[in-house]
């Protein structure tokens, strides 16, 4: 019955499929382009008999997939996986001779990868053999995606097409060392492989090593890699957000689990209507009843940090007079400047225990504000930024409620701007529409800052050129 359920739930993408016996043993592992298709095709009853499917079947207890971008992508993944764990039911290729491989050179100073058929006594690195040569063939192209390595004949004297692409890191042209360039051919052998779980360790290492150095285009590059390698197993399994919070608790060093935890969110499209929001979570849930927004009141202008310190410092005042119990974490949503921001405020209404974190989009960084060498209970508190795992529970929680925050803040925010007025001066001058007019009231505030405005200022607006802002210096001048 529950193999039944989970056939039932396998989703209709391409992937590899795995099949354990009782002992929970893998046994075989195949690709599909759909998996739910595939699958279930082993237990139609007008399935054409077969002798090995038929054994096959009669030992299968569970079954997992991985879900991949593209069927050639399940080709790569089909192959490293077994490579690494053997299955006894996956017949070997063994005539390498009618099956394709793919090759990685050793004997040149810049190793290269491309599809062959047949081995040669030459001391490159071969891996196969797989059943079909065009699918091989994209899912080599995806493969250098994730790890630029060239497969061109010759030495190039000038960039070529695959390194504008992306698909080569361009060590002919001097676009990368050759210690980097080797490393990266190491990564791409240990995963055709099948050592997976050794190259997502270095992985790890390397972006950890380059975060704690600030480096962080390095240490995203790397994630994207990750990324890239890292597939979501979608056998149903039951997570409680109960569990992710006292993960958050283990990864952040929290004094206790993280219970109550409060998300904030700053909207400032067009300046004079800005608005702040404030969700709250409880166990992982949201608990809308306890919600709270706010309008801007204190700030003239864009800008986000002075923003972002109003509204914490009216939340928390008001906490503090009304006894209300203040919260086991606070999100910040933006990097380290609002996070640096939001914890002036609670230094000065003398909120130093309560841990704040703040999450930039994009890299998706996690920053720990030190708001005190110690926390109360004596545990040292992170400084370094902290990148995790795309697949990463703690991170899709924490993911979930400072994008609920930044949803609340949006809804408010256009709700405001449905009351007032969209028209402006602006809209008399020709060549400004509604992008340049947003951008502008965005830059300067004001149309007050916009008329005393310069044009090298005004230049500085994304979308304005000089016969756009000479147009509105001449309208005003009038």
């Amino acid at each position: 019955m529950a193999l039944k359920e989970t056939i039932k739930d396998l989703p209709d993408s391409p992937g590899v499929y795995i099949m354990k016996d009782k002992k929970g043993e893998i046994i075989y592992i195949g690709k599909a382009s759909s998996l739910k298709k595939r699958v279930s095709s082993y237990f139609y009853a007008s399935r054409k008999p077969s002798p090995k499917s038929d054994v096959l079947i009669s030992h299968v207890n569970d079954i997992e997939t991985i879900t991949t971008g593209s069927e050639a992508e399940a080709l790569l993944f089909e192959a490293s996986l077994i490579k690494e764990h053997k299955p006894r039911y996956n017949a070997a290729l063994k005539d390498d001779k009618s099956y394709p491989l793919i090759k990685i050179t050793t004997n040149e100073r810049f190793p290269r990868i491309f599809v062959t058929r047949g081995k040669k006594d030459d001391g490159a690195k071969y891996y196969g053999p797989y059943t079909d040569v065009k699918l091989l063939k994209i899912a080599v192209k995806i493969l250098r995606r994730i790890f630029p390595i060239r497969a061109c004949k010759s030495i190039c004297k000038t960039a070529c097409l695959d390194y504008h692409i992306r698909l080569c890191a361009g060590p002919c042209v001097g676009k990368i060392s050759e210690e980097d360039y080797n490393e990266i051919v190491r990564q791409a052998c240990l995963f055709l492989e099948g050592k997976k779980e050794e190259l997502l360790k270095c992985l790890f290492e390397k972006m950890k090593k380059f975060a704690s150095q600030l480096e962080y285009e390095k240490a995203a590059r790397i994630r994207d890699q990750i990324k890239a390698l890292t597939t979501v197993v979608t056998k149903p399994q039951r997570y409680r957000a109960i569990d992710e919070i006292e993960e958050i608790k283990r990864v952040l060093n929290l004094p206790k689990v993280p219970r109550r935890i409060e998300a904030f969110d700053i909207s400032d499209i067009y300046g004079k209507e800005a608005v702040g929001s404030m969700v709250r979570f409880i166990d992982g849930k949201p608990d809308r009843d306890n919600y709270r927004k706010f309008r801007i009141k204190w700030v003239e202008g864009i800008d986000d940090y002075a923003m972002m310190k109003e509204v914490v410092y009216r939340r928390y005042k008001r906490v503090i007079e009304e006894g209300i119990e203040l919260p086991d974490l606070i999100v910040i949503d933006g990097g380290k400047g609002h996070l640096s921001s939001a914890c002036e405020e609670l230094k000065r209404l003398d909120i130093e225990t309560v841990p704040v974190i703040g999450i930039a989009k994009g890299h998706e960084t996690i920053f720990v504000h030190p708001v005190r060498k110690k926390l109360s209970n004596g545990v040292e508190n992170k400084t370094s930024p902290i990148i995790l795992p795309p697949a990463s529970k703690i991170l899709h929680l924490i993911q979930r409620i400072r994008d609920e925050a930044h949803r609340f803040a949006i809804k408010y925010h256009r709700g405001l701007r449905r009351k007032i007025p969209s028209e402006s001066e602006l809209d008399n001058i020709p060549g400004i529409g509604e992008k340049r007019k947003a951008n502008l009231i965005r830059y300067f505030g004001s149309i007050e800052n916009i008329k005393k405005a310069d044009i090298k200022d005004m230049l500085k607006v994304a979308g304005m050129n000089k016969k756009s802002t000479q147009s509105i210096v001449d309208y005003f001048e009038k």
